[in-house]
């Protein structure tokens, strides 16, 4: 996907909440290539920024601080997650220490969305009006989060956007993808946690970052509504679209099981059993409906606000997806991950 370029005669500026996340660290590093001023909030000093990418090492409740540090951007990009199972103490409070910064600075606010607000009973395709029927504790608070977002833009309080998407994979580490759908990937071992015929919606994180720059573009040079919700079409693959799709990338990078691919589903029964023991397990458990749920999101919102935003192939996404992790004989053959369950990045947006 292109790199969405600002205007020349100014220089905008976006503040990055969580920017040493996975979603954040790739928009600060899409926004600065694309000739942003980047404010990157942090709780520690990272060891390195992009090119004319400022730190900001001041925690999110400081909104004082915050807001006299970043005086000028005009864009808020809140890409801060907590834990997933700490959800029910964090998401809202700190969606509000960030509503608060973008208040005060009069910054139009960029959340990412999941799909999580739609619920079990979620259609096939949705679509920025589709309504929302959470059937989850973590449904129920992205719905009172959007709403409250909603309500700070009617009132004049801050313009706001809903980018949704599906989830998360390529630039990192840290959830379905590669803790549990790849994490074997080196022995010729792939897992796939539904039924291999049902659609899911991915967000490969390059062309999402991509799509909040421009999203952030448009909002700082043409008039917008004051709130807005966006979907991010992504790819949609079947599971077994999505495991041939691993085959043939892997086999591109020099991953060729000498007994041919084996394929696995997840223990949920199991998962849901030590769910009373590991709340991080429980908590997926509860969110598994989206395996049996086909799911797909409608772009045609988001390309008439912003224009044509040609996403990477599949192919070439999986691909780069899997050289991110190490996958290959260039790294030793190692697997991608090896941790014991995933932990979705969608514990934020996308899910």
């Amino acid at each position: 996907m292109p790199t969405p370029h600002v205007p020349t005669m100014s220089r905008p500026t976006v503040l990055v909440l969580g920017a040493r996340g996975r979603l954040g660290a790739i928009a600060t590093q899409a926004f600065a290539a694309a000739g942003w001023r980047v404010l990157a909030q942090v709780r520690q000093p990272p060891d390195v920024l992009p090119t004319g990418v400022e730190g900001l090492c001041l925690p999110l409740h400081d909104t004082a601080g915050l807001v006299a540090a970043a005086q000028g951007a005009q864009v808020v990009l809140h890409a801060v997650n907590p834990p997933y199972d700490r959800w029910d103490d964090e998401l809202l409070p700190l969606a509000r220490q960030a509503m608060d910064v973008a208040e005060a600075l009069g910054a139009t606010f960029l959340l990412p969305g999941n799909v999580y607000n739609f619920g079990e009973g979620m259609p096939a395709l949705l679509e920025p009006q589709t309504p929302f029927r959470p059937t989850t504790a973590k449904g129920t608070q992205r719905v009172q989060l959007e709403a409250e977002l909603q309500e700070r833009a009617a009132g004049g309080r801050m313009k706001a956007v809903v980018l949704r998407a599906g989830d998360f994979y390529g630039a990192g580490r840290g959830n379905w993808f590669d803790q549990a759908i790849v994490k074997d990937i080196a022995q010729g071992k792939l897992v796939y946690p539904g039924p291999l015929d049902l659609q899911h919606a991915w967000a490969y994180l390059p062309d999402l970052a991509q799509a909040f720059v421009a999203v952030a573009a448009r909002a700082v040079w043409r008039e917008a509504p004051a709130f807005e919700v966006l979907h991010f079409e992504g790819h949609t693959f079947t599971g077994r679209e999505l495991l041939a799709a691993l085959e043939q990338a892997a086999g591109e990078l020099g991953v060729q099981p000498k007994r041919g691919w084996r394929h696995a589903g997840l223990p949920w029964g199991f998962i849901r059993a030590m769910g009373w023991v590991r709340p991080m397990w429980r908590e997926l458990a509860r969110m598994s409906y989206l395996w049996r749920v086909p799911h797909a999101l409608d772009g045609h919102a988001l390309r008439q606000a912003v224009g044509p935003l040609p996403p990477t192939p599949g192919g070439v996404a999986v691909n780069r997806a899997l050289r991110e992790l190490g996958v290959g004989a260039g790294a030793g053959g190692r697997s991608a991950n090896r941790a014991a369950t995933p932990t979705p990045a969608h514990a934020g947006p996308g899910q």
